[in-house]
């Protein structure tokens, strides 16, 4: 049980879908930081956690993850408690959910396809495509960015990855929608829904990958797992738990990221007038893509369970609590980031956000999310693309993926 201040009275739950839906969560955040940086809320929809609001304090916890677990033998890594009606054997283990040594070699095997030989392989590919899209946007015209170009863009480097049939790649897309959804948690009727479309996931990567077992090996994710000896014969669950993970991590970041693009070239003009001239390989641009991954930061929490008794702010978090690090908020914490709430394209420390989290969990990904998102920028500064909203965005409701449904929006070109 956690051992709480006699002189908390402040009730802050940043689990409240309306939270989201309405962004409120960088005001309670930072009333969070000044007032109770480490909250304990003891009744929300997910149950009771700590809430770890400061950069310096999530540094910490990730970095020791021999005393905050990550395994989904605690329930994982989201603030949703697993179901306790559905047994251990009937869970969806994945890499990001599992502690050392279980977790080391798995993660290996797919890490290769991240390295920055691979980003050199693929940089041609998602110029090209990215050229097409853009070179596709009606001209002052109405349309939605989220669909015509974030979506696109991701659902189509997925389906690279995977080597998925390319006529098909929405379905990831759906899958994905489904899969980081943690709102199942509180609606049987919706987890029922979801793990039915899970499996549906499962089936069809199950008959992906006996025909690529068919094929010489390639350079797609599928094959580089059936060549490695940690992950060739896995579980049924645990398959289909690592396709949620690489699915979730490669599609929802990143696109929700690209939509930011377009968020703060509407707020903000000013700031990507700062990257006019600029061309590919530029630090400007590199530096203002760090800065819109932690402006977004595309996946708002993670989730570990205390395996001792720790103390961090003079409070002690005892073993069995559930920790919440806010990923969100350590991107606006005043003590790293000054007014952390605009996006600033030259800012100094933009390459410090957490928005991959930090430690042995850091995404494996962040390289490709990086060049994606470099890739997108330096295409649209090539064709003087200027994005303007058109209305207020439609957000996802959720407090793990922050992201968004819907973003119309008209562009002119210089």
């Amino acid at each position: 049980m956690a051992s709480l201040p006699q002189e908390q009275t402040l009730a802050f739950d940043p689990t409240m879908s309306e939270v989201w839906l309405e962004r409120r969560w960088p005001e309670m955040f930072a009333e969070m930081r000044a007032t109770d940086p480490l909250h304990y809320t003891m009744d929300s929809g997910y149950g009771a956690f700590w809430n770890a609001t400061k950069y310096k304090d999530i540094v910490e916890i990730e970095a020791l993850p021999k005393v905050f677990s990550s395994s989904w033998q605690y329930s994982g890594i989201t603030v949703a408690d697993a179901d306790p009606e559905i047994e251990a054997e009937d869970r969806m283990p994945m890499f990001i959910a599992m502690d050392p040594p279980e977790h080391t070699p798995q993660r290996r095997t797919v890490s290769p396809k991240f390295t920055p030989s691979e980003m050199t392989f693929m940089e041609p590919e998602i110029r090209e495509r990215t050229g097409v899209v853009l070179d596709s946007l009606p001209v002052g015209e109405p349309f939605d960015w989220t669909d015509v170009v974030s979506i696109e863009l991701t659902t189509g480097m997925l389906a690279l990855l995977f080597d998925f049939p390319w006529e098909e790649r929405r379905r990831l897309t759906r899958w994905s929608d489904y899969a980081g959804d943690i709102n199942a948690a509180r609606d049987k009727d919706f987890a029922q829904e979801r793990m039915n479309v899970m499996y549906e996931m499962g089936m069809y990567f199950a008959g992906l990958w006996e025909y690529k077992k068919q094929q010489d090996p390639g350079r797609d994710l599928i094959s580089m797992m059936q060549q490695s000896e940690a992950m060739a014969h896995m579980p049924e669950k645990m398959f289909i738990g690592n396709l949620i993970l690489l699915i979730v991590g490669g599609n929802d970041t990143t696109r929700n990221s690209m939509t930011g693009v377009a968020r703060t070239m509407h707020l903000w003009p000013e700031e990507w007038e700062k990257l006019r001239g600029e061309g590919e390989g530029s630090k400007v641009i590199k530096n203002a893509v760090q800065e819109l991954i932690r402006w977004q930061t595309p996946l708002a929490h993670m989730r570990r369970t205390c395996l001792e008794d720790y103390e961090i702010r003079g409070k002690t978090i005892r073993k069995g609590d559930k920790v919440v690090m806010w990923y969100a908020s350590a991107n606006r914490d005043e003590e790293m980031f000054e007014d952390g709430d605009r996006f600033i394209a030259d800012r100094e420390n933009a390459r410090r956000q957490l928005a991959f989290g930090y430690g042995i969990h850091r995404c494996v990904g962040a390289r490709l999310a990086e060049l994606q998102l470099t890739v997108l920028v330096e295409e649209m500064l090539k064709r003087g693309i200027q994005v303007s909203c058109a209305s207020e965005p439609t957000r996802v409701e959720s407090c793990f993926v922050n992201g968004y449904r819907k973003q119309m929006v008209t562009i002119t070109r210089s």
